[in-house]
Protein backbone atom coordinates (compact mmCIF):
# COMPACT_ATOMS: atom_id res chain seq x y z
CA UNK A 1 0.00 0.00 0.00
CA UNK A 2 1.43 3.32 -1.57
CA UNK A 3 1.66 6.39 1.07
CA UNK A 4 -1.03 8.15 -0.74
CA UNK A 5 -3.30 5.15 -0.31
CA UNK A 6 -2.48 5.26 2.94
CA UNK A 7 -3.19 8.84 3.85
CA UNK A 8 -6.82 8.29 2.46
CA UNK A 9 -7.88 6.20 5.77
CA UNK A 10 -7.96 9.13 8.03
CA UNK A 11 -9.78 11.47 5.44
CA UNK A 12 -11.81 8.73 5.09
CA UNK A 13 -12.95 7.99 8.60
CA UNK A 14 -12.98 11.84 9.60
CA UNK A 15 -15.87 12.27 7.08
CA UNK A 16 -17.24 9.10 8.09
CA UNK A 17 -17.12 10.18 12.25
CA UNK A 18 -18.70 14.20 10.99
CA UNK A 19 -21.24 12.06 9.21
CA UNK A 20 -22.47 9.47 11.90
CA UNK A 21 -21.83 12.36 15.10
CA UNK A 22 -23.14 14.85 12.68
CA UNK A 23 -26.78 13.54 12.49
CA UNK A 24 -29.44 14.90 14.45
CA UNK A 25 -31.10 11.25 15.54
CA UNK A 26 -27.97 9.86 17.01
CA UNK A 27 -26.99 13.12 18.80
CA UNK A 28 -30.74 12.52 20.23
CA UNK A 29 -29.54 8.85 21.06
CA UNK A 30 -26.54 10.29 22.86
CA UNK A 31 -28.73 13.07 24.74
CA UNK A 32 -31.10 10.05 25.66
CA UNK A 33 -28.47 7.67 27.02
CA UNK A 34 -26.48 10.29 29.13
CA UNK A 35 -29.80 11.43 30.50
CA UNK A 36 -30.50 7.94 31.99
CA UNK A 37 -27.77 8.36 34.85
CA UNK A 38 -29.03 11.79 36.16
CA UNK A 39 -32.30 11.08 36.18
CA UNK A 40 -31.42 7.97 38.07
CA UNK A 41 -29.63 9.76 40.47
CA UNK A 42 -31.95 12.21 41.36
CA UNK A 43 -34.80 9.54 41.68
CA UNK A 44 -32.41 7.55 44.27
CA UNK A 45 -31.33 10.81 46.15
CA UNK A 46 -35.08 11.85 46.58
CA UNK A 47 -36.32 8.61 47.35
CA UNK A 48 -33.18 7.28 49.66
CA UNK A 49 -35.37 7.60 53.07
CA UNK A 50 -38.23 5.85 51.45
CA UNK A 51 -39.70 3.05 51.14
CA UNK A 52 -38.28 2.49 47.81
CA UNK A 53 -34.88 2.47 48.74
CA UNK A 54 -33.66 -0.89 48.51
CA UNK A 55 -35.78 -1.86 45.83
CA UNK A 56 -34.80 -2.65 42.00
CA UNK A 57 -31.23 -3.87 41.21
CA UNK A 58 -28.81 -5.24 43.30
CA UNK A 59 -26.40 -2.08 42.53
CA UNK A 60 -29.01 0.50 43.32
CA UNK A 61 -28.84 -0.15 46.90
CA UNK A 62 -25.20 0.96 47.06
CA UNK A 63 -25.62 3.91 44.88
CA UNK A 64 -26.20 6.12 48.00
CA UNK A 65 -22.74 4.90 49.79
CA UNK A 66 -20.73 5.65 46.86
CA UNK A 67 -21.44 7.57 43.74
CA UNK A 68 -19.64 5.19 41.99
CA UNK A 69 -21.84 2.97 41.60
CA UNK A 70 -24.32 4.66 39.92
CA UNK A 71 -22.01 4.00 36.82
CA UNK A 72 -22.19 0.74 37.11
CA UNK A 73 -26.01 0.65 37.31
CA UNK A 74 -26.71 3.03 34.56
CA UNK A 75 -25.15 0.42 32.96
CA UNK A 76 -26.92 -2.42 33.79
CA UNK A 77 -30.21 -0.70 33.36
CA UNK A 78 -28.92 0.44 29.66
CA UNK A 79 -27.45 -2.64 28.77
CA UNK A 80 -30.61 -5.09 28.16
CA UNK A 81 -32.30 -2.58 25.49
CA UNK A 82 -31.40 0.95 25.37
CA UNK A 83 -27.55 -0.11 24.11
CA UNK A 84 -28.32 -2.60 21.98
CA UNK A 85 -31.35 -0.25 20.26
CA UNK A 86 -28.64 2.41 19.95
CA UNK A 87 -26.23 -0.15 18.25
CA UNK A 88 -28.78 -1.35 15.93
CA UNK A 89 -29.53 2.03 14.62
CA UNK A 90 -25.99 2.76 14.56
CA UNK A 91 -25.01 -0.35 12.55
CA UNK A 92 -28.23 -1.18 10.62
CA UNK A 93 -27.83 2.50 9.20
CA UNK A 94 -24.41 2.35 8.18
CA UNK A 95 -24.79 1.05 4.68
CA UNK A 96 -28.51 0.95 3.96
CA UNK A 97 -28.67 4.32 5.18
CA UNK A 98 -26.32 5.18 2.39
CA UNK A 99 -28.45 2.80 -0.26
CA UNK A 100 -31.53 4.58 0.54
CA UNK A 101 -30.50 8.04 0.26
CA UNK A 102 -28.76 7.05 -2.76
CA UNK A 103 -25.03 7.89 -2.24
CA UNK A 104 -24.42 4.57 -1.77
CA UNK A 105 -23.11 3.83 -5.65
CA UNK A 106 -21.42 7.33 -5.99
CA UNK A 107 -18.83 6.51 -3.27
CA UNK A 108 -18.79 2.85 -4.94
CA UNK A 109 -17.53 4.97 -8.12
CA UNK A 110 -14.60 6.50 -6.42
CA UNK A 111 -11.27 4.47 -6.60
CA UNK A 112 -11.99 3.65 -2.71
CA UNK A 113 -12.18 -0.12 -2.55
CA UNK A 114 -15.51 -1.73 -1.24
CA UNK A 115 -13.22 -3.29 1.72
CA UNK A 116 -12.02 -0.14 2.89
CA UNK A 117 -15.34 1.51 2.56
CA UNK A 118 -16.56 -1.03 4.92
CA UNK A 119 -14.23 -0.76 7.27
CA UNK A 120 -14.30 2.84 7.69
CA UNK A 121 -17.99 2.16 8.26
CA UNK A 122 -16.90 -0.20 10.73
CA UNK A 123 -14.85 1.84 12.63
CA UNK A 124 -16.97 4.66 13.04
CA UNK A 125 -20.09 2.65 14.16
CA UNK A 126 -17.73 1.14 16.74
CA UNK A 127 -16.81 4.67 17.59
CA UNK A 128 -20.34 5.86 18.20
CA UNK A 129 -21.19 3.26 20.08
CA UNK A 130 -18.49 3.39 22.15
CA UNK A 131 -19.07 6.96 22.75
CA UNK A 132 -22.59 5.52 23.78
CA UNK A 133 -21.28 3.64 26.24
CA UNK A 134 -18.50 6.49 27.53
CA UNK A 135 -21.67 9.36 27.88
CA UNK A 136 -23.25 7.29 30.13
CA UNK A 137 -20.27 6.55 32.39
CA UNK A 138 -18.98 10.04 32.37
CA UNK A 139 -22.20 11.75 32.62
CA UNK A 140 -22.96 8.92 35.83
CA UNK A 141 -19.62 9.62 37.49
CA UNK A 142 -19.99 13.29 37.46
CA UNK A 143 -23.85 12.98 39.04
CA UNK A 144 -22.37 10.35 41.16
CA UNK A 145 -19.94 12.66 42.87
CA UNK A 146 -22.19 15.68 42.96
CA UNK A 147 -25.21 13.41 44.63
CA UNK A 148 -23.72 11.14 46.79
CA UNK A 149 -19.59 11.67 46.62
CA UNK A 150 -17.11 9.36 46.11
CA UNK A 151 -15.12 7.30 48.40
CA UNK A 152 -13.59 3.92 49.13
CA UNK A 153 -15.36 1.25 47.57
CA UNK A 154 -16.83 -1.72 48.86
CA UNK A 155 -16.96 -4.91 46.91
CA UNK A 156 -19.70 -7.49 46.42
CA UNK A 157 -18.07 -9.19 49.10
CA UNK A 158 -17.86 -6.22 51.43
CA UNK A 159 -14.44 -5.76 51.00
CA UNK A 160 -13.64 -2.10 50.26
CA UNK A 161 -10.58 -0.80 48.15
CA UNK A 162 -9.61 2.38 47.74
CA UNK A 163 -11.24 4.97 45.50
CA UNK A 164 -8.36 5.24 43.08
CA UNK A 165 -8.75 1.48 42.60
CA UNK A 166 -12.55 1.69 42.69
CA UNK A 167 -12.77 3.83 39.47
CA UNK A 168 -10.10 1.71 38.07
CA UNK A 169 -12.32 -0.91 38.62
CA UNK A 170 -15.18 1.16 36.88
CA UNK A 171 -13.53 1.96 34.53
CA UNK A 172 -12.79 -2.33 33.65
CA UNK A 173 -16.34 -2.32 33.46
CA UNK A 174 -16.99 0.32 30.97
CA UNK A 175 -14.12 -0.84 28.98
CA UNK A 176 -16.10 -4.70 29.04
CA UNK A 177 -19.32 -3.02 28.57
CA UNK A 178 -18.27 -1.16 25.34
CA UNK A 179 -16.29 -4.42 23.97
CA UNK A 180 -19.65 -6.88 24.60
CA UNK A 181 -21.25 -4.51 22.10
CA UNK A 182 -19.24 -4.95 19.03
CA UNK A 183 -20.68 -8.27 17.98
CA UNK A 184 -24.01 -6.98 17.43
CA UNK A 185 -22.19 -3.98 15.91
CA UNK A 186 -21.03 -7.17 13.07
CA UNK A 187 -24.38 -8.75 13.34
CA UNK A 188 -25.64 -5.13 12.40
CA UNK A 189 -23.51 -4.09 9.62
CA UNK A 190 -23.76 -7.56 7.87
CA UNK A 191 -27.97 -7.01 7.85
CA UNK A 192 -27.16 -3.56 6.86
CA UNK A 193 -25.44 -5.05 3.56
CA UNK A 194 -29.21 -7.06 2.96
CA UNK A 195 -30.93 -4.16 1.89
CA UNK A 196 -31.85 -0.53 1.34
CA UNK A 197 -34.33 -0.11 4.25
CA UNK A 198 -32.19 1.18 7.05
CA UNK A 199 -35.11 0.49 9.72
CA UNK A 200 -35.49 -3.08 8.65
CA UNK A 201 -31.22 -3.81 9.44
CA UNK A 202 -31.65 -1.74 12.62
CA UNK A 203 -34.87 -4.01 13.55
CA UNK A 204 -33.23 -7.05 12.85
CA UNK A 205 -30.10 -6.14 14.71
CA UNK A 206 -32.38 -5.34 17.72
CA UNK A 207 -34.27 -8.99 17.16
CA UNK A 208 -31.06 -10.79 17.17
CA UNK A 209 -30.15 -9.19 20.57
CA UNK A 210 -33.89 -9.76 22.37
CA UNK A 211 -34.06 -13.68 20.53
CA UNK A 212 -30.23 -14.41 22.05
CA UNK A 213 -31.42 -13.16 25.64
CA UNK A 214 -34.73 -15.21 25.36
CA UNK A 215 -32.75 -18.23 24.26
CA UNK A 216 -30.58 -17.13 27.26
CA UNK A 217 -33.51 -17.52 29.62
CA UNK A 218 -34.59 -21.38 28.81
CA UNK A 219 -32.67 -23.69 31.06
CA UNK A 220 -33.22 -26.44 28.68
CA UNK A 221 -30.98 -24.38 26.02
CA UNK A 222 -28.52 -24.49 28.93
CA UNK A 223 -25.86 -26.09 25.87
CA UNK A 224 -25.68 -23.64 24.16
CA UNK A 225 -26.05 -20.63 26.17
CA UNK A 226 -21.85 -19.46 26.88
CA UNK A 227 -22.12 -19.06 22.62
CA UNK A 228 -24.94 -16.63 22.79
CA UNK A 229 -24.43 -12.84 22.15
CA UNK A 230 -25.89 -11.84 25.36
CA UNK A 231 -24.89 -14.69 27.78
CA UNK A 232 -21.88 -12.50 29.13
CA UNK A 233 -23.02 -9.49 28.76
CA UNK A 234 -23.42 -8.84 32.61
CA UNK A 235 -19.54 -10.57 33.41
CA UNK A 236 -18.75 -7.04 33.87
CA UNK A 237 -19.70 -7.84 37.89
CA UNK A 238 -16.43 -9.90 37.79
CA UNK A 239 -14.52 -6.39 38.48
CA UNK A 240 -16.80 -5.94 41.62
CA UNK A 241 -15.05 -9.22 43.15
CA UNK A 242 -11.96 -9.55 45.57
CA UNK A 243 -10.46 -11.12 43.28
CA UNK A 244 -11.06 -10.62 38.95
CA UNK A 245 -11.44 -13.45 37.12
CA UNK A 246 -9.74 -12.83 34.10
CA UNK A 247 -11.45 -16.47 32.31
CA UNK A 248 -14.83 -15.78 32.74
CA UNK A 249 -13.75 -11.88 31.01
CA UNK A 250 -11.69 -13.48 28.64
CA UNK A 251 -14.71 -15.69 27.54
CA UNK A 252 -17.10 -13.18 27.07
CA UNK A 253 -14.38 -11.46 24.86
CA UNK A 254 -13.95 -14.64 22.71
CA UNK A 255 -17.67 -14.70 22.43
CA UNK A 256 -17.72 -11.23 20.91
CA UNK A 257 -14.68 -11.66 18.75
CA UNK A 258 -16.08 -14.94 17.44
CA UNK A 259 -19.28 -13.02 16.35
CA UNK A 260 -17.13 -10.39 15.05
CA UNK A 261 -15.07 -12.59 12.90
CA UNK A 262 -18.50 -14.61 11.77
CA UNK A 263 -20.48 -11.67 10.69
CA UNK A 264 -17.98 -9.42 10.01
CA UNK A 265 -16.77 -11.83 7.30
CA UNK A 266 -20.88 -12.35 5.85
CA UNK A 267 -21.05 -8.27 5.43
CA UNK A 268 -17.81 -8.13 3.68
CA UNK A 269 -18.35 -10.98 1.49
CA UNK A 270 -22.22 -9.67 0.74
CA UNK A 271 -20.98 -6.00 -0.02
CA UNK A 272 -17.89 -7.10 -2.04
CA UNK A 273 -19.94 -8.80 -4.30
CA UNK A 274 -23.34 -6.86 -4.38
CA UNK A 275 -24.86 -5.12 -7.40
CA UNK A 276 -24.89 -2.00 -6.18
CA UNK A 277 -28.41 -0.44 -8.05
CA UNK A 278 -28.81 2.83 -5.54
Amino acid sequence: MSHAELGVWPRMLRAELRLVFGRRRNLALLAGLAAVPVILGLVVFATQDSALAGQGPGFLARITGNGLFLVVTALFLCLPFLLPLTTGIASGDAIAGEASGGTLRYLLTLPVPRTRLLAVKAVATLAFVASAVLGIALVASVTGAALFGVGDLALLSGTTIPASAGMARVAGVVAYVALSLTGLVAVGLFFSTLTEVPVGAMAATVVVAVVSAVLDSLPQLASIHPALLTHHWFDFAEFLRVEVDWGVLGQGLAVQAAWVAVFGALAWSRFVTADVTS
